[in-house]
C-alpha cells in the first residue's frame, strides 16, 4: 500500500488541504476561504481562530473525500502565507490580537523612522532583507505598542509569537510544540541568516523580548505529532516551509539559476542559489530550506499585487465577469494600445521598495478600450517579474537558467508567452500547478522516508508545456523601456 501525505496549505485568502500519494499525485483536495478584515485603508487582518477552524475543517474533509482515515496518513506537511504575524496566550491559546497579514501597511511610519535613524544597513547585513512593513518585525512591535493586553501578557512571559505555520503547529500539537522552520524565520526581519539564530541586536533595537519567539528547526524535521483528536490518531508532522520556498521545492529548482514564480494574489519569484549567501542591497536574500544539516539559500521577494490586479478588474471596475474571460479579452486586441498599468495599490515591493507609490495607468487616449486595460494588467505581471529576476541576476552574478511557473494565472498561455519574451528564456508550466502544496508534500515525505532524496523527487516532476521566447530584441527593449518609465512616474505619490 502506498504512503499518503496530508498537506495543509494555509494561504492569504483561504486554507487548502491536499492528500498526495507516494508518486506526488493528488488524491483529493478541499479548499475554503476565510474572512478578510480591513479595519482601515492599508490595514489587513485575519482572525487566527477562524483560520484554524477553516484549516482543520478542510484537512478532515480532504481525508473523507479520499475515503481515508488518519491511520492511512504517513505524515503531515505544512506550508503557509509568510510574514503574517500572530501573538497569543500560551496558557489559554487565546489570540491577543488578530493576525496582521503580510500585506498590511500599518507599520509604514515605524519603518520610515528606523530608516531615518540609520538602521537600514544593520538589518540588511544580518537578515538579507530591507526594512519594510511586509515583514513580521514591525508588526510585532506595533502589537506590543498598541495592544495593552498583548503587552502585559508578554511582560508576564505568557504571550508568544508565531507566523502562521507556528500557530497551526501549536494548535495541531495542542500547545506542545512552539516552533518554526528556517524559511519562515528568515522572513521576519529578525532572524540572522548567517548565524541561524534570532538576532539579539535587532531585537534590542525594536525592544522585543526573545522569549516570545519559537524554536527554529530545519524544514525537513520531526516537529511533533498532530493530536489524535484531530484525525483519530497521532500523525507525525515532518515538513514545514513558507509558501514560496515550498513552491521552489515543489518545482524541483535544485540547481543554481533555476527559478520559479507563483502567480497568485501576489507574485514571488525565487531563484535557487545553493549554499551561497549573496549580499543583497535590494533585500532579495532568503533562506530556501534546511535539509540534512545543510541550509540552502535563494533570492527573491514579494511583488505585492499580481492576481489581485485582475481581481480588481472584476470586483472593483467590473469590466470582466470572471478571470476565465481574461485571456480571450487580451487576445481580442493586437497590443496594449499604448497604455501601461502599474498596480502599486499598496506601494511597490522589490526591487523598488517604495511604500509611498500608488497605482498608475498612463498612456490613455480616446482609442483605448477595456480590452487594452485588461491586456496592460496581464502584461504588468510579466514586467514586475522581469524587474525582480533582472535584479537577482545582477546581485547574485548567476544567470537565469529557466523559469518554472505555478499559481492560478499560470493557466494563461498569453501571460506565459509574454513572460518568456520579456525574460528571453524558456518558461515551463508543470502538470500540477499547485506546486506550493506539492513542495510541502515532498519536504514532509523526505522527513518520513517516503522518498530517499531530492534526486528521486526530481524524477517525479512532470512538464505540461514549455514557452520559448519569440520576440525580437528591439521590440522587447522598447516595451520594457516604457514600463520602467511608468514605474518611475508612480513612485513617491504619498508623502512619507
Amino acid at each position: 500500500m502506498d504512503k499518503k501525505i496530508l498537506v495543509i496549505d494555509q494561504g492569504t485568502t483561504g486554507s487548502r488541504a491536499i492528500v498526495f500519494d507516494d508518486n506526488g499525485d493528488r488524491v483529493s483536495m478541499c479548499y475554503e476561504e476565510h474572512t478578510q478584515i480591513y479595519p482601515q485603508a492599508g490595514w489587513m487582518e485575519h482572525n487566527p481562530l477562524e483560520v484554524w477552524d477553516v484549516t482543520i475543517k478542510v484537512a478532515r474533509e480532504a481525508l473523507v473525500k479520499a475515503n481515508l482515515t488518519g491511520k492511512d496518513i504517513s505524515c503531515i506537511g505544512i506550508t503557509n502565507q509568510r510574514e503574517t504575524t500572530t501573538i497569543w496566550d500560551k496558557n489559554t491559546g487565546k489570540p491577543l490580537y488578530n493576525s496582521i497579514v503580510w500585506g498590511c501597511r500599518r507599520s509604514s511610519p515605524l519603518c520610515t523612522k528606523l530608516i531615518k535613524e540609520g538602521y537600514s544597513s544593520i538589518f540588511n547585513e544580518k537578515t538579507g532583507l530591507v526594512i519594510d512593513p511586509v515583514y513580521s518585525a514591525t508588526k510585532i512591535k506595533w502589537i506590543i505598542d498598541n495592544v495593552p493586553e498583548a503587552r502585559e501578557k508578554i511582560k508576564k512571559g505568557e504571550g508568544i509569537f508565531g507566523t502562521i505555520d507556528t500557530w497551526l503547529l501549536w494548535k495541531l500539537t495542542k500547545g506542545r510544540v512552539h516552533a518554526t522552520d528556517y524559511s519562515n524565520a528568515s522572513r521576519t526581519l529578525l532572524f540572522n541568516v548567517h548565524t541561524l539564530e534570532w538576532d539579539k541586536e535587532l531585537l534590542w533595537i525594536l525592544d522585543i523580548p526573545e522569549e516570545i519567539f519559537p524554536e527554529v528547526k530545519p524544514s525537513v524535521n520531526f516537529y511533533g505529532y498532530a493530536d489524535k483528536e484531530w484525525f483519530g490518531c497521532e500523525i507525525p508532522i515532518t515538513g514545514i516551509a513558507g509558501d514560496q520556498q515550498a513552491a521552489l521545492f515543489g518545482q524541483t529548482c535544485f540547481e543554481e539559476g533555476s527559478a520559479k514564480n507563483t502567480y497568485g494574489t501576489s507574485a514571488v519569484p525565487l531563484m535557487f542559489t545553493g549554499e551561497k549567501i549573496t549580499k543583497s542591497d535590494k533585500g532579495l536574500l532568503t533562506l530556501a530550506w534546511g535539509i540534512d544539516e545543510k541550509v540552502n539559500y535563494a533570492m527573491g521577494a514579494s511583488i505585492f499585487i499580481a492576481g489581485a490586479a485582475v481581481q480588481w478588474l472584476r470586483d472593483g471596475l467590473k469590466i470582466i465577469e470572471s478571470s476565465k474571460d481574461v485571456e480571450k479579452m487580451v487576445l481580442s486586441v493586437p497590443d496594449n494600445g499604448g497604455i501601461y498599468f502599474v498596480p502599486a495599490f499598496t506601494g511597490l515591493g522589490a526591487p523598488h521598495w517604495d511604500m509611498y507609490s500608488r497605482g498608475l495607468i498612463i498612456g490613455l487616449t480616446s482609442s483605448v478600450t477595456r480590452a487594452h486595460l485588461v491586456r496592460a494588467t496581464v502584461e504588468s505581471l510579466a514586467y514586475q517579474v522581469k524587474d525582480l529576476l533582472d535584479e537577482m541576476e545582477k546581485e547574485s552574478k548567476i544567470k537565469l537558467r529557466e523559469l518554472k511557473v505555478d499559481g492560478g494565472a499560470a493557466n494563461n498561455d498569453f501571460l506565459l508567452q509574454f513572460q518568456a519574451d520579456m525574460l528571453n528564456c524558456k518558461v515551463i508550466r508543470p502538470k500540477d500547478i499547485e506546486t506550493t502544496s506539492l513542495g510541502a508534500a515532498y519536504l514532509a515525505g523526505l522527513g518520513n522516508g517516503v522518498w530517499k532524496n531530492q534526486s528521486e523527487i526530481k524524477e517525479k516532476w512532470k512538464v505540461d508545456k514549455i514557452f520559448y521566447p519569440q520576440m525580437k530584441d528591439e521590440d522587447r527593449e522598447a516595451l520594457y523601456y516604457k514600463w520602467k518609465k511608468a514605474v518611475q512616474r508612480s513612485k513617491e505619490w504619498l508623502d512619507g
